[in-house]
């Protein structure tokens, strides 16, 4: 693709970002009263009525820009001129939330960042979702990993990672005595000592790109996503640990899929190498 075509789509992801992006639009948006909103398709207060139970969470109705999405072969642009992800993580202090409506780990010290358009977006946490969020050409996976990160002018980017069930994570390997502490303890917080994002990304050379929101109420627009094509791997026990450590009836805790609304989605993949 021509240098014109990147400076396009870049300027667009740009414009889009600041059209949308809330002041405020942070991370620790996402809701800590999961008692008042549910998985449950047609419940009250289901993924289809989060708009309606507060005033403030009316975006998740109305707004035009709402994630997760299928990322269908048939929308995806090639821009091999995004490159390679340009994050630098690194071991840190952290702490093991239960929040009830999923497992969180809050980074306590400084974790790293992803760059993205000359911005430095720090590595606040992550969390999981059974089964996933985003879809890619219709298929749902068995689980999926958020890291998300906040800038100095509180926007937010968020890191997908997918996983089938297979071996088991090895990020996640670390994190099972303290899972069983916090099992079913709703707003249950463990010191887990030092704590390496690289493990939990790992390998990410080729990824999706588009501008969603948040996958919870507030459902703040705005947000950056980069999901990972390469899907990772997780065990049927570390599955069961993750569910069971969730509050009853956030054992799949995977908002459905949102219209696109015609939002472009990038995808990076390297170039293959060429041989003599």
């Amino acid at each position: 693709m021509r240098q014109s075509g990147h400076l396009t789509v870049s300027a667009a992801i740009l414009l889009l970002a600041a059209a949308t992006a809330v002041p405020g639009a942070r991370a620790q948006e996402e809701t800590e009263h999961e008692e008042e909103f549910s998985y449950v398709p047609g419940a009250k207060n289901g993924p289809e009525r989060w708009g309606e139970i507060k005033e403030e969470w009316a975006t998740c109705s109305t707004g035009k820009m709402q994630s997760p999405i299928d990322l269908s072969d048939k929308r995806v642009k090639l821009v091999p001129s995004l490159g390679y992800l340009d994050h630098s993580y690194r071991a840190a202090e952290a702490s093991i939330i239960n929040r009830g409506h999923d497992i969180m780990v809050k980074f306590n010290g400084d974790a790293g960042s992803l760059v993205i358009n000359s911005t430095a977006y720090n590595l606040d946490q992550v969390h999981w979702h059974t089964p996933s969020e985003h879809t890619i050409n219709g298929r749902r996976y068995d689980m999926e990993l958020h890291m998300v990160h906040q800038s100095a002018a509180n926007k937010t980017a968020v890191i997908g990672v997918l996983y089938v069930v297979g071996n088991p994570d090895e990020f996640l390997r670390k994190l099972e005595p303290f899972l069983k502490l916090i099992a079913d303890k709703k707003g249950r917080e463990e010191q887990i000592g030092i704590v390496d994002p690289r493990d939990a990304l790992g390998r990410a050379n080729a990824y999706y790109r588009y501008m969603g929101s948040l996958t919870t109420p507030p459902c703040t627009e705005g947000v950056i996503w980069t999901v990972v094509k390469e899907v990772h791997t997780v065990s049927k026990y570390q599955l069961q640990l993750l569910r069971e450590a969730v509050h009853d009836g956030f054992e799949n805790n995977a908002r459905p899929l949102q219209e696109l609304n015609n939002r472009d989605i990038s995808l990076f993949r390297p170039c293959p190498r060429k041989h003599n």
